[in-house]
């Protein structure tokens, strides 16, 4: 099991996003990661995303890793821990991370991590993306609530809930972006397909 997770952590952030931003990089000479410093919403969201990213990163090893007795410093949640609970929590993160790449793969050049305010980016409908306005952002709340299903204590559960909300936010300021760059293209494909999940055109959660 602790295996499992420790390759799982390497895989999904190494090639999710590291080996993801390389090839864009590489494809469009333009550094995809554009999370600023500046003191406005989008640059909070971007610290919040590093602190739940740290923050994740370190207690899963300390959960692989350190001595059984120091997870029992991070408030475990022991009535959450069953082996129901744990299945659920794997079969999420099984499921979120080929659905993250294939996202991906399908946005080329266009995936960013953050606004990119300084290049034009094309709008992708096709794909995943028929389905899913926002499929990463899915897939990336998915594995927070895998993480916290497998270990359920306090910190996970901080984290899950900080990177949830968070993440709903950033797709709020990502949709008026891209309403800004595409206009009434953009509205058509919000007209038509989910925000998160569904049938085009069927139960739109605009």
């Amino acid at each position: 099991m602790k295996f499992f997770l420790l390759i799982y952590l390497i895989l999904f952030y190494g090639v999710a996003f590291f080996w993801r931003s390389y090839v864009t990089w590489q494809a469009t000479g333009i550094n995809p990661y554009r999370l600023s410093n500046k003191d406005d919403i989008p640059s909070f969201l971007g610290r919040v995303y590093r602190l739940v990213f740290i923050g994740n990163i370190t207690i899963v090893l300390l959960y692989i890793l350190g001595p059984a007795h120091w997870y029992s410093y991070l408030g475990p949640l022991d009535w959450l821990e069953e082996s129901v609970g744990t299945a659920v929590g794997i079969l999420l993160l099984i499921l979120a991370f080929p659905w993250v790449l294939i996202s991906q793969a399908q946005m080329g050049s266009s995936w960013r991590i953050g606004i990119d305010e300084q290049n034009q980016t094309a709008l992708v409908t096709q794909g995943i993306f028929r389905f899913s306005r926002n499929p990463i952002f899915l897939g990336v709340r998915l594995n927070l609530l895998g993480w916290f299903l497998i270990m359920p204590n306090a910190f996970t559960l901080a984290l899950w809930l900080l990177g949830d909300v968070s993440i709903q936010i950033q797709i709020f300021l990502e949709e008026n972006h891209l309403h800004q760059q595409h206009g009434i293209v953009y509205e058509q494909y919000m007209s038509i397909t989910p925000r998160y999940l569904g049938i085009p055109g069927v139960l739109n959660n605009k």
